[in-house]
Order: structure tokens, then C-alpha cells, then sequence
């Protein structure tokens, strides 16, 4: 039986925290707008796969408001740990929140911006993306979709034909406007700009509103201390997805976290060739901080940054027993994606996690490729190139949680490395040719189909 088509269902809800959360902006005027991506996938989810061309370009190169939803544009105000520093003279500085309307499941759900010009927290920047990170942010979030990552979806892509001097490529280079497709773009940061003011009212406020709107929950007894265990539950569970992905973000801000626990703001980010614990993203990252092997670290550490700002509302003990569950959160959910991604039905914790430490160990010591070596073992074989009697051992007894039936399993493993990525850029940079990179968008939702349930 055919889904019904999803009905468009805006919403305001974000104005219910009031102005002291965002400010009104004025989209960019863009010379230019060729569309380059259209997510019709995404766009069906929320009632606007019927949207013609020439309208995809007025709501989301031109930014005219979507019927019913926000009048103005907002760019949210908040703080941020960036690297551990504190700064306080962030928010949103090339983007804005456009538009909140309801999804599939009932989710509220946010149409954002990335290059969209100048805001009030722009400080010294252009407010524009280039065109090659907003190739590198659709990439990478069909790729982490595709392998079970709780992600931001990328809604749209238009080329804006302005040229950006930037140090960190080629310039002057093409630019773009990003939209995204994400469960709320509250941030760590918002909370900690509140206590950062004091504003105990405000951030009671936000306790209420996430609560309500992103968790569907009505604030109860402590409900600071019922929030952040949500969010411990959820973050946990994105630091195991990003491990059995062997994808590293690069910049795990505090900024950069969501309350919902879903990844989104892709800059540097890396898949890593090999299970190297060490890898980074980030040109920048000197001492490794968000290395491959230290990103649950990180995540953890930034959900304390959390628990810290709502001591403001909240006595510090429940909060503090709840922080002291995120390891033990995090185990059983690196547990659950690595036999996802390995294709093989879960039995009990504690052969699960022997067997994914025996997984981990002979990765280190073959030095295969994460991608091949979960190619080649899903539904519980262990591959010959990095299998060791250990490793056959620990997957005696595994059942595969589906048939290696589809055509992928009968090709290679698709992955999405720095050389690929690169070259797919040089195609369109050199030549205006997208066929690879729609090439590449096919084979990853391919391999989502084999791996999906």
C-alpha cells in the first residue's frame, strides 16, 4: 500500500520563547540562483515535494516566507565552548532559522540556513558559504543517513554566483546557499548563553519548550533534571553512531550540539580510512581533541557543559547522577550500531560488547578499511583479510538481521574518502560536471536500501 502523501503543516512555535531568543533578519540578495540539489525524499516528509522549480527557488534561494510559517527570518542567539574556550559573541552569523513545520511523525521540525548573509552575530564574516562546502555538507549527510546516523538532512543546495575569497581553498571560489532539514536547532550553547546572563526565567522557559515541542513531554518535577537525562540518552547514542559510521565531525562545540542529540553542521569532517583512534578532521585540531577515538570524550564533556548551565534551575545532585549514566549509555549503544552496521542480531550486553571489542581490536591490528571490513563481514562472516580465530569465534551463534539479497552486496563497498570527495569537487570546479556527484548520491542511497531495518 502507497504512504499517503504527507499534508504541509507550518508552524510558529519557536516564537512562543519570545525575542530575547533570536533576532529578525533579512535574507542575502543573491546575483544568482541555480539549483544543484533538491532532497524530494526530505521534502515529501513534510508536504513540499509538489513544490514546482521556479517556487524551490523563491522559498529557498530567495527566502519569500512559506505560507503560515514565519514571517521574518531568525537568527537564534546563543554561546558556545569552541575548543574549550568560552566565547560569547556567537549565534547565528551565516544562517538563520526560515521556517518550522511538522513532519511525517508528528516532529516539529526546522528549515535552516547555512550562507545566507549577514546577521547581528556575523562579527567580521561575509555571511556566505562556498559551493564546495555545501557539496561536502549534502554528502556528508546522505552518507551518515544512509549508515544510521541521526543527522540534519540537506533540503537544498543553490549555487549564487557571487566569488568568495576564503584561505582555506582556491579563490576566488563559486558560493551557495545551504538549507537543511533538522529536529530543532537549540544547542547546548543556547543554554549556556542564559546561565552565561543569569536569566534563570528564560532558561526555565527553554527547559519547557524542548520538553514540549522536541520531546513531547510536559515539564514535570525537576524538569531540568528530566531534559538533560533525554539529552544524555540521545547524545550517547549519536557519539556510538559516529564510531560504527568511522566518521569524524571535527568540530564538536558545544555551539554544534543539539539538544535532540542529532548531528548536523558539517566544516571539516572525515570518514576514517582505517580504525585509527587518532585521525582527525580538522587541519586545526593540533592536540587531537575531537579525534576519531576521543569524539564520545567530547560529546560527553559538552553535555556536562549542559548540566553546568541548568544548575541554574536546578539543585547540582540529579544532575550530577544523571551525567554519571552517559558512559554506561554510550557502551550499549556503540554496542547496538556496530551489530547494526555489522548486520547481525543482537543477544545479550555482554557477549554483544565482547564481540564488538574483538571487532575493534582486529580492525587496529589488520589495519583494513572500516568500510571493506563491514562490507565484507555484514550478516556475520568474518572477513578473511581481517578475521582472526578470536574474531570467528566471538560471531559464533550471530544471526544476520537480513539477507545479503540486494544488488549492492553484489559490488563494492561505497565509502567516502578525502581523495573521492576531492575529486568529485574537481569535476564541478573544473568543468561544471555534476555527474559524479549525482552519481555518488545514487550509490549511497543504494547502500542505505541494503543496510536499512
Amino acid at each position: 500500500m502507497d504512504t499517503p502523501p504527507q499534508p504541509y503543516r507550518p508552524e510558529t512555535t519557536i516564537l512562543d520563547l519570545g525575542d530575547a531568543f533570536y533576532d529578525p533578519v533579512v535574507a542575502a540578495h543573491f546575483p544568482e540562483t541555480h539549483l544543484r540539489f533538491r532532497n524530494d525524499s526530505a521534502a515529501a516528509e513534510v508536504g513540499l515535494e509538489s513544490l514546482g522549480g521556479a517556487e524551490w527557488i523563491e522559498h529557498f534561494g530567495r527566502f519569500v516566507p512559506l505560507p503560515g510559517s514565519l514571517e521574518k527570518p531568525l537568527a537564534l542567539r546563543y554561546h558556545g565552548h569552541q575548543f574549550r574556550n568560552y566565547n560569547p559573541e556567537i549565534g547565528d552569523g551565516r544562517g538563520f532559522l526560515f521556517a518550522q513545520l511538522r513532519d511525517r511523525d508528528d516532529r516539529l521540525m526546522d528549515l535552516a540556513t547555512k550562507g545566507s548573509g549577514t546577521t547581528p552575530w556575523s562579527r567580521f564574516g561575509d555571511g556566505r558559504l562556498t559551493l564546495k562546502g555545501g557539496m561536502r555538507e549534502v554528502l556528508a549527510t546522505e552518507m551518515l543517513e544512509a549508515l544510521g546516523v541521526p543527522t540534519s538532512r540537506s533540503f537544498s543546495l543553490i549555487e549564487t554566483g557571487e566569488e568568495l575569497e576564503r584561505n582555506d581553498e582556491p579563490s576566488p571560489t563559486r558560493s551557495a546557499v545551504l538549507v537543511r532539514l533538522s529536529h530543532s536547532h537549540v544547542r547546548i550553547g543556547t543554554f549556556q548563553r542564559l546561565a552565561y546572563l543569569r536569566d534563570a526565567e528564560n532558561m526555565t522557559r527553554l527547559v519547557g519548550y524542548v520538553l514540549r515541542n522536541l520531546y513531547d513531554e510536559e515539564p514535570g518535577d525537576n524538569a531540568p533534571a528530566r531534559l538533560l537525562d533525554l539529552v544524555v540518552g540521545r547524545t550517547a547514542t549519536l557519539a556510538a553512531s559516529y564510531m560504527a559510521a568511522g566518521f569524524v565531525h571535527g568540530v564538536l562545540n558545544t555551539d554544534n550540539i543539539n539538544v535532540t542529540g542529532e548531528s548536523f553542521d558539517y566544516g571539516p569532517w572525515r570518514w576514517a580510512p582505517t580504525w585509527d583512534p587518532a585521525f582527525t578532521a580538522a587541519y586545526f585540531d593540533h592536540a587531537g581533541l575531537y579525534a576519531f577515538g576521543r569524539q564520545p570524550e567530547a560529546i560527553h564533556w559538552n553535555v556536562m557543559q549542559l548540566a553546568v548551565a541548568l544548575r541554574a534551575v536546578s539543585e547540582a545532585q540529579p544532575l550530577i547522577d544523571i551525567l554519571e549514566t552517559f558512559p554506561e549509555r554510550y557502551q550499549r549503544a556503540v554496542s547496538d550500531a556496530i551489530l547494526w552496521r555489522l548486520g547481525v542480531v543482537p543477544r545479550e550486553p555482554t557477549r554483544d560488547r565482547a564481540l564488538v571489542q574483538t571487532i575493534e581490536q582486529a580492525l587496529t591490528r589488520s589495519e583494513t578499511g572500516i568500510d571493506r571490513f563491514f562490507f565484507d563481514a555484514f550478516g556475520g562472516t568474518a572477513p578473511e583479510g581481517a578475521a582472526s580465530d578470536d574474531l570467528r569465534a566471538a560471531l559464533v551463534g550471530y544471526a544476520p538481521r537480513k539477507p545479503r539479497a540486494h544488488a549492492y552486496w553484489s559490488g563494492v563497498p561505497c565509502s567516502m574518502l578525502i581523495d573521492e570527495v576531492e575529486a568529485i569537487w574537481s569535476a564541478i570546479a573544473e568543468r561544471d560536471d555534476w555527474g559524479p556527484f549525482h552519481a555518488k548520491i545514487d550509490a549511497i542511497r543504494q547502500m542505505g536500501e541494503a543496510l536499512a531495518g
